[in-house]
């Protein structure tokens, strides 16, 4: 059976029913194909919307966490950092088993600096003489030489007085005055004593302040040519700066009273925290990273040594620090190589 052919007009009411279909509108008198297609992109917009929301959102609370974060260790890092402070320099200080003794008028009736020079040096730098300090110099003191932030710098000058002044054969035989005596002027540690109260060429090791045995003598060479400085190469033997020469005259004192060649480097140590407090921190932060132990634990003959405490040793130490990214900011003052 064939179908039967459908003219204009059956064409035409055909498609009637699907345009009146698509054309039913809302009460409000909208196509509702129209506002499907409406709806659909207004929830699109709003989805877009919401996502922007979320990821910008997300953004900034990421970006407020990583602040916190950072602000976490960089404060974590300040109490590392002060931790390590107050193990470089206690702050009870560190007291060597010695007292000043009569070294202090002694010093002056030898022409090593006068009393009243020696005091301007400090109220200059703001730091006046206390009691304590002015007793050592005109009277003498029994008390114990304790280092301390406060006195580092008048221990530094006092100790400088007595190496340059004391007659002793690291003076008199070694590196020195290897370039005769009549060169000895061209150091920091003896053209730089500015305070003498006589030419320097004359106090240099001209009174037996302190007198040694040969074992004694022994002692303090043996460690005199193992102590390093972070301002040269040179030992405590070639004591070329004011820092060498104030070695030289703590290192005497204790040989003197019967310190062992282990107490002398571990005085030693300390007496360079206290005048190197930057780069003693610095160290510290290297054995605490690098070997896990604290200032106080690490061996006082190797810290002292070339290895670490030479300018080239110390030159290794913060290259090392600032590759690993952990050079923290450091207390500073302490190092300067004049009175």
């Amino acid at each position: 059976m064939q179908n039967k052919p459908m003219n204009e007009e059956d064409v035409l009411r055909d498609e009637e029913p699907r345009a009146v279909e698509n054309q039913i509108q809302d009460p409000n008198g909208t196509p509702q194909r129209l506002k499907r297609r409406m709806t659909s992109r207004l929830w699109a917009f709003f989805t877009l919307i919401a996502f922007l929301g979320g990821s910008f959102g997300g953004y900034f609370a990421g970006t407020r966490s990583h602040e916190a974060r950072m602000e976490n260790q960089a404060a974590a890092g300040q109490s590392k950092i002060a931790d390590l402070a107050q193990q470089i320099n206690p702050p009870d200080g560190y007291s060597l088993d010695v007292a000043f003794g009569d070294l202090g008028p002694q010093l002056i009736e030898a022409g090593a600096f006068r009393l009243e020079d020696f005091a301007q040096v400090y109220d200059r730098a703001g730091q006046p003489l206390n009691e304590d300090q002015l007793k050592v110099l005109e009277e003498g003191s029994q008390e114990k030489v304790v280092f301390a932030r406060e006195n580092s710098y008048f221990l530094l000058n006092f100790f400088w007085a007595l190496g340059l002044t004391n007659k002793n054969p690291v003076l008199e035989e070694g590196p020195m005055v290897r370039n005769g005596r009549e060169q000895v002027l061209s150091y920091a540690s003896t053209g730089g004593w500015s305070l003498a109260a006589r030419p320097v060429t004359e106090l240099y090791s001209s009174v037996e302040l302190i007198k040694l045995t040969p074992e004694q003598q022994e002692r303090l060479e043996k460690v005199a040519q193992g102590v390093y400085r972070p301002c040269c190469d040179n030992p405590t033997h070639f004591p070329d700066c004011n820092h060498g020469m104030a070695m030289l005259g703590m290192l005497t004192l204790l040989a003197a009273n019967g310190s062992s060649v282990e107490e002398m480097f571990e005085a030693a140590k300390y007496a360079n925290a206290y005048w190197y407090p930057s780069q003693s921190l610095e160290l510290a932060q290297f054995f605490n990273a690098e070997q896990k132990v604290d200032f106080a634990e690490v061996n006082s003959r190797d810290l002292v040594g070339y290895s670490y405490s030479s300018i080239s040793g110390f030159r290794e130490v913060h290259r090392w620090l600032a590759d690993k990214g952990l050079l923290q900011q450091a207390p500073g003052g302490g190092n300067s190589c004049g009175v």
